[in-house]
């Protein structure tokens, strides 16, 4: 480690870039590119050191850094990690990384770019570190504001709908999460934005009641809950590559997070009277989604709304671990379909993205055998595809399988209905691989056949597809890591 503290260090590579992007001028791309992508190969391996440097045995919050910042009001720099935020922050290290070298060849506005994009990082290390509740909103306010410039200044389509609707959606969500914060603070009498201490504080049970629904529909219009999920599909559709990989692999899980972190920690009571009611509504938007991807004819919105189902997975998983039966297995795979939805959902939008740059096309009906003229893009397409059909090997299978179980034994229905809709899933994916990829090929690509994934292009998609398959067939080194903090936040229920 840096002889820095380890989580501020990581926070640090994003935001010495970010100074060292803003100073450098604007004609000076290639070293801007070089400055982000040694600071996400930089923060990579800081936060894998950090995950094989955290205890699973003791569990609990360590490398913990406390610095008085406003001691008037309580407001602390006070950060820390545990089994679910370590695999998060190592989440957003691979995406960061991994998305700086999809967009290795941007030429327009180059600093912009990247400058917005680095601040958005900062904001998600921040949200995932956070022990402060006020630093925690500060930092999740930095991660979401970027995204307006990005897909309004970078984006394609119909972009300046998409990034008004998604900021306007967003704002909302903020709109219910800022009084619903402040209260809990003001109702502690604590006087400190201390995470833990308030967890600690037993709140009136009609107080959690209450607030819960404020704190869990503001995360939730994050994390793409049904029917709030109407801003993600639109802006997957309008970003480029590496925002819409930042979107659906790390922004939407801060949303998840939040709920974890926030609503369920420190209201255990509202979060157990609610589950019943969003258990339905994430189960709902785990069949919708998988439907409406059905019927898509674009591969950016087949993917959008198929993030809005396997999101759906991951809600499902964190409001049936408060009922009781299987609580444990369902928190163990909500928190792993995080980590694999987003490797997969990068992986989804790094492909996509390169044929749309090359081919100017994301209509499925356009492209016919595609598969024989880019046959190595195609196949890192299918990778990720398998990946969210959930086949056994790659990682969202024992997600998947860990918050199904726990549904089949608290809700049968509800478990019958989610698995149906893992069939969905399979369903459009086989669609899209049977138009868009096999079948004659279509002549109007045959010049696709040079510009085909090669040299340092296959880098990112190795990276994220290793990590798939790694943890596809050693899910217990995650698992162990997850559970050790699912063991201590389950006491709370």
């Amino acid at each position: 480690m840096l002889p820095v503290p380890p989580l501020s260090s990581i926070i640090l590579c994003p935001l010495i870039a970010l100074g060292l992007v803003l100073c450098a001028p604007a004609r000076a791309a290639r070293l801007i590119r070089w400055i982000c992508a040694l600071a996400g190969l930089l923060a990579c391996v800081l936060s894998v050191q950090l995950w094989l440097n955290y205890d699973p045995v003791t569990g609990g919050m360590q490398f913990v850094e406390l610095v008085p910042w406003v001691a008037g009001v309580g407001i602390s720099y006070h950060l820390g990690v545990d089994g679910f935020s370590t695999i998060l922050v190592m989440l957003n290290s691979i995406v960061f990384f991994t998305g700086v070298l999809t967009m290795w060849d941007l030429e327009d506005r180059v600093k912009g770019f990247f400058a917005f994009m680095l601040m958005l990082v900062v904001g998600v290390y921040g949200v995932f570190m956070s022990l402060d509740l006020f630093l925690f909103f500060f930092f999740y306010e930095i991660a979401v504001v970027p995204m307006y410039p990005l897909i309004l200044i970078w984006g394609s389509g119909d972009k300046d709908y998409a990034a008004m609707k998604l900021t306007l959606f967003l704002l909302a969500g903020s709109a219910l999460l800022f009084p619903a914060l402040l209260s809990i603070y003001h109702v502690a009498g604590l006087g400190t934005f201390d995470m833990v201490a308030l967890a600690q504080h037993s709140f009136d049970p009609e107080f959690q009641i209450f607030v819960y629904p404020f704190v869990f529909l503001g995360f939730g219009v994050l994390a793409g809950l049904f029917p709030l999920h109407g801003w993600s599909p639109t802006g997957h559709v309008a970003a480029p590559s590496a925002v819409s990989m930042l979107h659906a692999g790390v922004l939407m899980k801060l949303g998840a997070f939040g709920i974890l972190a926030v609503g369920m920690r420190i209201l255990p009571a509202g979060a157990v009277y609610w589950a019943p009611t969003f258990v339905a509504l994430a189960a709902i938007g785990v069949v919708y989604g998988a439907f409406v991807a059905m019927r898509q004819t674009d591969l950016k919105f087949v993917i959008g709304f198929s993030s809005v189902s396997h999101m759906g997975i991951v809600l499902l998983g964190l409001n049936l671990a408060v009922l009781g039966k299987a609580g444990a297995d369902a928190l163990n795979g909500a928190v792993f379909q995080m980590f694999a939805h987003g490797i997969m959902t990068a992986l989804f939008f790094s492909t996509v993205g390169f044929i749309y740059d090359r081919a100017h096309s994301k209509t499925i009906a356009d492209f016919g055998g595609l598969g024989s003229q880019m046959p190595r893009a195609v196949s890192v397409f299918i990778v990720a595809g398998l990946c969210g059909a959930g086949l056994p090997g790659l990682a969202s299978f024992w997600a998947e399988l860990l918050v199904f179980l726990a549904a089949l034994k608290t809700y049968p229905i509800v478990g019958v209905a989610v698995v149906a809709g893992l069939v969905i899933t399979a369903l459009y994916v086989l669609r899209v691989f049977t138009q868009a990829f096999f079948g004659p090929p279509n002549p109007r690509w045959q010049e696709l056949t040079k510009v085909d994934l090669s040299g340092w292009q296959i880098l990112p998609r190795a990276i994220l597809i290793a990590f798939l398959v790694f943890f596809g067939f050693v899910p217990r080194v995650l698992l162990d890591m997850i559970n050790g903090a699912t063991t201590v936040f389950m006491g709370r229920f």
